[in-house]
Formats: C-alpha cells, structure tokens, sequence
C-alpha cells in the first residue's frame, strides 16, 4: 500500500507511534509518505520507501497565525496525486483529520480514504473544549476509519462524542527487538560511578506529566538509597524540574538528557521507570521501559491499567501521592530479588501482548477493510 502518514513531529506519545508504525509499515513494503512542518521524531532519515513531504507555510502579514490546517491540506492532496497514495492516516484529530477531509473533498471523484487514529489529549483535553468539540466529532463522523489506543480512550470517545463512527482499539506497540533489557549499548557507570540505583523518567515535560512529582519523588528516593534519576525529554516544565533539583540539593544526581532517538540505549540502564501522570490515555513510555525489563512506577489513571498490572510487572498509585509512589519505588530497588521478578514479568507482558509483530498487521487490516469499502 502507498500510505500517507501526518503527525505533530513532536516529543509526545502520538508522534513516536505514528513514526514507528511508518518504519515498520514500511519494513513491511509498504511505501510510507510522511506529511508535516517538520521531520517526525525519532526518523533521522527519509530513504527507502520512507519519504518525507515538508508543508510549506504562507507568512503573510495578514494572517496572525500561518493557516496550517489549509496548508496541509493542500500537501496531502499534491502528495496524494503525485505518490498515487491509496490512503491517508492522520495521528492526533485536530487539525490533521480536517486537513484530510479537506484534502478528500480536493481530491473528488477520486476517492482518498483516510483513518484518523486518537491518542489521548486530542480527545481528552482538546476536544472536549467546547470551542473544539463540534469540529472534533465532525472529522470523526467524517472519518473513513477511526482508532484508538486504548480501551479507556474509546469509551470517552463514544460517549463524549455520540459518534455513529465505529472506533477500533489498536494499542501501541514497542520494538522487541529494539527495545530489550540490557542491549549492552549502556553504560551505567557514565550515570552512575559508584554502582547506584537508576530511576528514569521519559516525556514530552508537559504539565500533564506531573514532571515536579517525578522531582518530589526522586527526593524521597534518594533520602533512602544512593540514586540517580535520568529525565529524557524536554518540554515547558523542564525549567521547575531544574529549579526544584537545586533547591533540594539533588542537583548532581538528577540528569537532564534532552530530546533522544535512541531511548532504548538509556531505559536499559534504568531500574525503576517513574510516570506519576495526571493522565496517560496509554503510557507509551512504561510500555518501552517494560519491554527493556525496566518495572514502571505509574499513576492509576486512564489506560495505564490496560498494560500494567499493579503488583505484577509493576506499580499502580493514585495520582498525585508522591510518598506511595516512592515508597513503591524503593520496594523494587531495595529487594534485588523482587526486581528481577518484575522486570521479567515487565519484559514478558510487552512480549505477550504489544510487539510490533502483534500490533502492526491490525493496522493493515484496519486499512484493508477501509480500502474495500472505499
């Protein structure tokens, strides 16, 4: 199949998925068309049947805000005549699924299915704004196909929304192949010299993520046992996450990595992967520290219930209860044999249920079935 893709090239959940799927729908040999602003992150490169199609934006003095809904639009239907695609599938409902039935109304008589995949926050938080909602149930009722990550995601989708639009669960995936416990491209002692404790925290360093109770926790943490704590990512929060480390005097053993592509090198040195999240419609981040054999340490919140069982491949504390979850932290690290007991479940979990080998031919049948009714 020749598949359009578009996605915010950002740090967030939905860009790494719509960027990992492209990679392995292409090993597949699918042709894989990437449509944004920018390189989606974590593809270094466009080669192969991967190809990266930059829109353009008009600055022109009378718009406040460059119009990029209608840019985009225009980019997939030229990319779209040009590849000869057969579909679009569009990461995140607003405004990428408005583009794409802009673009398909472009495009007529010929027929440009699009699906449009939801990943959280589209849902959760934007298009529940009542400034957004209508046009938010309107690209999903326009939809040719719609999916979500998770359970939890459906069932708000469903209801908030009244769509007569069916919504398939397609849950993220993870690399097993890539992501893999101890992958020896590690090297602890570049973080910790003196043999301590790893924690690890991955995200887009948004308020959601709750970056200052990650800081609140490591504190706790370090009190106990000697410990490092890595953060990968960036965001608006990273400055209060610096503030608070100095403030604590834990400035030295809480590492800011930036934004990074190859985050399975930096889980697999890790022991406890911290996600106190106010909501995760998924958790993508615990699911690539699980299948690294890393045990997680998250929020009970939203869809985090569908990929850990607490107690099993790791911990499940309500949201906000920074002690709780430290304390959860410390019973992994300080019980060497508790520790290999959950990063084997964590690692056999995301075998079991969330390999790309798994996850990405439901793609291909969602398209499938999208292309026989189109």
């Amino acid at each position: 199949m020749r598949i359009g893709i578009t996605c915010y090239p950002t740090y967030g959940g939905s860009g790494v998925v719509a960027t990992e799927l492209g990679i392995e729908l292409a090993a597949r040999g699918h042709d894989i068309h990437f449509i944004s602003y920018a390189m989606p992150v974590r593809m270094t490169e466009a080669a192969g049947r991967i190809h990266f199609h930059e829109v353009e934006m008009l600055n022109y003095p009378l718009f406040d805000h460059p119009p990029y809904t209608l840019a985009l639009a225009t980019a997939m239907t030229n990319v779209a005549v040009n590849e000869n695609l057969d579909l679009l599938h569009v990461h995140y409902a607003i405004p990428h699924s408005v583009s794409a039935y802009l673009a398909r109304a472009m495009l007529k008589p010929r027929r440009l299915p699009f699906v449009t995949t939801l990943h959280g926050t589209d849902i959760t938080l934007v298009g529940l704004d009542r400034s957004y909602l209508p046009i938010t149930k309107f690209s999903i009722d326009e939809s040719d196909g719609v999916t979500a990550i998770s359970n939890y995601l459906r069932e708000i989708t469903l209801r908030e929304f009244d769509t007569h639009r069916p919504v398939e669960v397609i849950p993220n995936f993870v690399n097993c192949e890539v992501f893999i416990p101890g992958n020896g491209k590690c090297r602890r002692e570049r973080f910790a010299p003196n043999g301590e404790k790893i924690l690890v925290h991955l995200s887009n360093f948004r308020p959601v993520k709750r970056i200052p109770d990650v800081v609140e926790i490591f504190a706790l943490v370090r009190q106990e046992i000697p410990a490092k704590l890595l953060m990968i990512g960036d965001g608006p929060d990273r400055m209060t996450a610096e503030w608070m480390a100095r403030e604590r005097k834990i400035g030295s053993d809480v590492i800011f990595l930036g934004k990074q592509n190859q985050v399975q090198d930096l889980l697999a040195c890790a022991d406890v992967l911290l996600l106190p999240s106010e909501l995760e419609s998924f958790g993508l981040a615990a699911l690539e520290g699980m299948a690294c054999g890393v045990p997680p340490v998250c929020s009970r919140v939203g869809g985090v219930p569908e990929v850990i069982t607490d107690g099993v491949e790791g911990f499940l504390v309500q949201v906000r209860d920074v002690q709780t979850m430290a304390a959860r932290a410390l019973a992994i690290l300080t019980n060497p044999a508790k520790h290999k007991e959950m990063s084997q479940a964590s690692r056999q979990r995301a075998l079991r249920q969330f390999c790309t080998d798994k996850i990405i031919p439901l793609y291909e049948d969602h398209y499938r079935r999208v292309l026989q009714k189109s």
